[in-house]
């Protein structure tokens, strides 16, 4: 009973798409499905690479915060440096700047051809407003930097600059890219092949029932 019952769904539903008008609104199904999968694959990748992209600056907010205090309390900008110096074109290490309230280096950890890199001002003029402020810092080209600036205040002010690089989140991103695209065409494919063949099979259905009533 179930194996006649599915049967008889599926002669059903190829009756109704034989007619030219359903066949018709079936072809738009089939668009509106494109677009639905489309649409949820473009949405998989965006939110996706906003996850790896805000991951990457969790170190950088702890570090900026907690060095912009620590100057704002006294320290020297000397103290709060890593260890080592970095070079920003080729490190993977984290870095930090410190500017004083014009903008001017007057210590670093990171370098970029040995000299000390400097983001737009307008990066400057929001963290003073906002108090902290986190964008992609792209000093040249090929070096992108996820970097968190820090405002603070106190016998002087100034700005601490956390950074890294994001050559692996970026690389992540691309897998990323890669594996919604591949899932995308996989998706499109079956709806593609799956529309094909309902379509053939209700017209070699619609001969057949042709052929039936012709005959005498």
């Amino acid at each position: 009973m179930a194996k006649d019952f599915a049967l008889s769904l599926v002669q059903e539903y190829l009756l109704m798409i034989s007619t030219g008008d359903l066949r018709r609104a079936f072809l738009a199904q089939a668009l509106l499905l494109t677009a639905v999968v489309s649409s949820l694959a473009l949405m998989t990748y965006v939110v996706g690479q906003q996850v790896l992209r805000h991951d990457a600056n969790d170190p950088q907010v702890q570090v900026a915060t907690d060095a912009a205090a620590e100057i704002a309390n006294g320290a020297s900008p000397q103290s709060v440096l890593p260890p080592h110096a970095v070079d920003i074109a080729h490190s993977l290490a984290p870095f930090v700047i410190v500017y004083d309230e014009s903008g001017n280096p007057i210590a670093s950890s990171g370098t970029l051809h040995g000299t000390t890199p400097r983001p737009p001002l307008g990066v400057f003029d929001v963290a003073r407003q906002r108090q902290s402020n986190l964008v992609t810092w792209q000093p040249e080209t090929g070096v992108r930097i996820a970097s968190v600036t820090s405002h603070f205040a106190g016998a002087h002010s100034g700005f601490v600059l956390a950074g890294r690089s994001l050559r692996i989140v970026e690389e992540r991103e691309s897998r990323l890219f890669a594996l919604v695209l591949c899932g995308w065409a996989a998706l499109m494919m079956t709806l593609l092949i799956g529309t094909w063949l309902l379509l053939r099979f209700a017209r070699e259905d619609r001969q057949t029932r042709g052929e039936l009533t012709a005959s005498p």
